[in-house]
């Protein structure tokens, strides 16, 4: 496997953390309302803090043991450098034999798949730029690692993020279980020389 370089759109860079990102990272699950009320304002700062630490490292200690390379990335404007908001590939296990695109069966076993996930600054939502990160993402794992599909997953009542989904080309699979939670609306996009 190798390190997953920066990527760069018309309008975006998609890039490695660093450090100084926490301050961005804060600001944004707050907005967002990813922060959890259970902590103090120092915890939750640590835990953002680690948060950064570990995708800033994760990156190449993947590569390093020829592993896929998940993790999340920050998604900037190009020309200024920006902070938008984060992206990145997420390995995700779940009952995916539930969808009937994947064999739907109530009883369906569980197992991984490669997934994107996205968080765009309320600021900046509007303007495209997740379907735009997206779409890059997509792009690079299929020429880079030829995987035979990706998915994305949300709630229900997230109707932007099915939006984007719609956008990067993905068909839209609904659980017709009500659990778990998260795997509600599942995005399915196939490599293009392998769709079934």
């Amino acid at each position: 496997m190798t390190v997953l370089p920066v990527l760069e759109t018309e309008r975006l860079r998609i890039r490695p953390f660093v450090s100084d990102d926490v301050a961005h990272v804060h600001k944004l699950f707050q907005d967002i309302g990813w922060l959890d009320p259970r902590l103090t304002d120092d915890e939750q700062w640590a835990r953002n803090g680690r948060y950064v630490a570990w995708n800033t490292l994760n990156h190449q200690a993947l590569a390093d043991l020829y592993q896929p390379p998940t993790g999340d990335r920050v998604i900037e404007r190009r020309e200024t450098g920006e902070f938008v908001g984060l992206c990145g590939v997420v390995g995700i296990w779940g009952p995916f034999g539930v969808l009937p695109a994947l064999g739907g069966q109530a009883d369906g076993f569980s197992w991984p798949e490669v997934g994107l996930f996205w968080a765009v600054s309320p600021a900046q939502q509007g303007s495209g730029y997740a379907s735009e990160a997206a779409r890059a993402l997509i792009e690079a794992l299929f020429a880079r690692f030829n995987l035979q599909r990706i998915l994305a997953v949300t709630e229900t009542e997230n109707h932007a993020s099915r939006r984007v989904m719609e956008k990067v080309g993905m068909r839209i699979e609904v659980n017709p279980f009500p659990e778990p939670p998260w795997l509600q609306v599942v995005g399915i996009i196939y490599h293009p020389k392998g769709q079934p």
